[in-house]
């Protein structure tokens, strides 16, 4: 609103976009947990597939090593596995038997991975849109001073990208955490179950790899942190500059816009930079020392196989096979070429999953810093508090201020309670309170005009704000319709109102449903009515589609005048018991102001109207005039009388209109 005075500077505060959160946040992740309730069936299903999946996956190595020691390199000592002992004693039908178990786990993994991947994509965009219909619906009851604080980048990005992070999470994050947990587990147990020497071997790596992986993570979650801020400046930039690029191309800043837009995004670049690196270092890294392991896995087993070593922990000494066989017996267990072979492919499969833990760490990791941001916006409670036992008013129109004090600060405790406790007198000198109002009272009167005039700041805005309770005063109380506004319904309210700003807002849509803005009741011929009432019917049956003529973003289409024309028609179309014109037709010219006034003449025709305008020529004829200065009433009563009076408004009319005739017809 034209008239707020903000507080003069905010306290410096880390953004919630500079937030990286914690890998696991309990109380935060049971939360999440929540949205999955609804799905439970999907996500059951999907958690057993991915425990299927995985045994599957682990199942191949095992036919390889199978085939081997039964078909290929038989060894004489070596006890046939509880497989061999069910395949054909045929070389040839057992291979085949095999191929086909092979080509049937291929397979089984191949449907359970669709299964799970497909479900927990379908519940990814089922939370998403609870979660996003649930922040919208949040956002819609919060108070008119939330948005003072909070920028529309901040509040879209919750909607948006934040819960992209959540839906990511729950699709490839945490159930591909528990796929990898369990593809490790399976891998171990069944390595150590052949050979736990050769087993302890391959995991000898894993120390550098943890290692490394936390230098990794550490690295990365700086520069998450830096990209999140970097892009948040960026898309704050952009908003800025392109909603205002009418302005940058007037005074011919796009070389320094350019430059600053530049310096912004060199600092998204370098972060960028740094994860790559990050991430280019850490891969090849992790693919040495897996290789490692697996040199290490060959040359020890296969010396143990090729010269019938015995393989302890700490030594190893040769000695001979008395069966003959080409295995080796190691604490009561056999290497074999197959268990060998198995090793290696165990081994390559085994640090896959630990790459891929990194990336699912950095996943979760973004997803609590997303619901961290996302669950601070659900727990803000509206400043603006519904009534307990709502009591309607009379509709009779009648507005009062009673003794209002108002402050658009954020007051502590001990300030509200000065100010229950100290008299009235004595409110405006409390310490670090910038009263805007201060100590207004009036009344207006139903179906009668009043006018409110003053400078720039004087409260002439906030008092209409404070009729349809955007906010709270913090001192005194204001009734409309006989009730005190805090008692009364706010939908209920604010339906009695009907405005029109000095700067006109259009939706995207059509010229008729920002008319009816979302009012089923307004039936077709009630907006074309409202339309020819306020003299815009004659533009929009110009338009190829009349009154269904598609409306751009803010009405970028439409002159400003035209704009106004459909305020005024939106306004009419809601039949308010209170209308009020905030410098209505200031940015009009004279021959739409001209279009206007008999419009508005039937306008405040039968309803309280309140009407805010600097042209005190265009408020003369108004029942009541008050006039506003430094947050006080300074001044009450008709043109006439505030002149005769020679105070604040007689100063003000002789330096505009002092000498321009009286009775001029009412617009706002």
């Amino acid at each position: 609103m034209a008239e707020k005075e903000k507080e003069k500077a905010a306290p410096a505060r880390r953004t919630d976009d500079d937030v990286v959160g914690k890998v696991y946040d309990g109380p935060l992740m049971r939360r999440l947990f929540g949205y999955l309730s609804p799905y439970k069936l999907a996500t059951i299903t999907s958690a057993l597939a991915i425990f299927l999946k995985s045994i599957s996956d682990v199942f191949g190595p095992y036919l390889v090593k199978t085939a081997v020691d039964t078909y290929f390199a038989p060894s004489a000592n070596h006890k046939p596995s509880w497989l061999a002992q069910h395949l054909s004693p045929d070389p040839t039908h057992g291979v085949t038997q095999i191929g086909l178990l092979y080509l049937g786990a291929l397979a089984l993994s191949f449907g359970l991975e669709f299964v799970q991947t497909y479900l927990m994509q379908w519940t990814g965009q089922k939370i998403m849109f609870d979660l996003r219909s649930q922040i919208f619906r949040h956002i819609q009851r919060m108070h008119v001073a939330f948005f003072d604080r909070n920028p529309v980048g901040r509040l879209v990005t919750r909607v948006t990208s934040d819960v992209d992070a959540l839906n990511e999470m729950f699709t490839s994050g945490v159930l591909a955490i528990f796929e990898d947990v369990f593809a490790l587990t399976f891998i171990i147990v069944i390595m150590l179950s052949m050979s736990w020497p050769l087993a302890l071997l391959t995991l000898s790596v894993i120390p550098a790899i943890l290692y490394a992986t936390k230098r990794f993570r550490d690295h990365v979650r700086d520069s998450y942190r830096r990209q999140r801020a970097a892009t948040a400046k960026i898309n704050a930039f952009t908003q800025e500059y392109v909603s205002g690029m009418s302005v940058v191309q007037l005074f011919n800043r796009e070389p320094r816009a350019f430059k600053d837009f530049s310096a912004v995004n060199h600092e998204n670049k370098l972060a960028w930079t740094d994860a790559i690196f990050a991430y280019a270092l850490y891969y090849p890294v992790v693919e040495l020392l897996s290789s490692i392991a697996i040199a290490l896995v060959i040359w020890y087993g296969g010396i143990a196989v090729l010269h019938a070593s015995s393989l302890t922990w700490l030594t190893h000494h040769r000695y001979a096979n008395p069966s003959g066989g080409t295995g080796l017996s190691i604490l009561g267990n056999t290497v074999t070429v197959g268990i060998l072979i198995a090793f290696i492919q165990y081994a390559q499969r085994f640090f896959r999953p630990i790459q891929d833990l990194s990336d699912k760490f950095n996943i979760l990791q973004s997803a609590m810093a997303a619901s961290e941001r996302i669950f601070k916006l659900l727990d803000t409670v509206p400043e603006i508090p519904p009534a307990a036992l709502p009591i309607p008013g009379d509709k009779s129109g009648r507005i009062e201020f009673r003794n209002v004090w108002f402050t658009y600060q954020q007051l502590t405790e001990e300030q509200l309670e000065s100010i229950t406790m100290l008299p009235q007198e004595h409110l405006d000198k409390l310490v670090g309170i910038e009263w805007i109002l201060r100590g207004v009272s009036f009344t207006v009167e139903p179906d009668t005009t009043a006018a409110i005039v003053g400078h720039t700041g004087a409260g002439k805005t906030t008092i209409t704000a404070l009729m349809m309770r955007f906010y709270d005063v913090q001192h005194g109380a204001v009734f409309v319709d006989g009730v005190d506004v805090r008692n009364q319904d706010l939908k209920a309210l604010r339906q009695r109102f009907g405005v029109v700003l000095q700067d006109p807002f259009l939706f995207s849509g059509t010229i008729a449903k920002n008319i009816r803005l979302g009012s089923s009741w307004i039936t077709d011929d009630e907006v074309a009515n409202a339309a020819e009432e306020v003299n815009v019917a004659d533009f929009i049956k110009t338009l190829p589609a009349g009154f269904d003529e598609p409306v751009l973003e803010r009405g970028s289409t439409l002159s400003t005048g035209q704009k106004q024309l459909i305020s005024f028609a939106r306004a009419l179309a809601h039949r308010p018991g209170i209308l009020i014109l905030d410098e209505a037709t200031s940015s009009v010219d004279t021959d739409t102001e001209f279009r206007v006034r008999l419009a508005l003449e039937r306008m405040i025709t039968g309803r309280t109207s309140v009407l805010i305008a600097h042209r005190l020529s265009t408020i003369q004829r108004a029942d009541v005039i008050l006039v506003m200065h430094k947050g006080h009433l300074r001044e009450f009563g008709t043109h006439q009388e505030l002149l005769a009076i020679r105070g604040l408004y007689y100063k003000l009319y002789q330096l505009q209109y002092k000498d321009q005739e009286l009775g001029e017809p009412l617009s706002a």
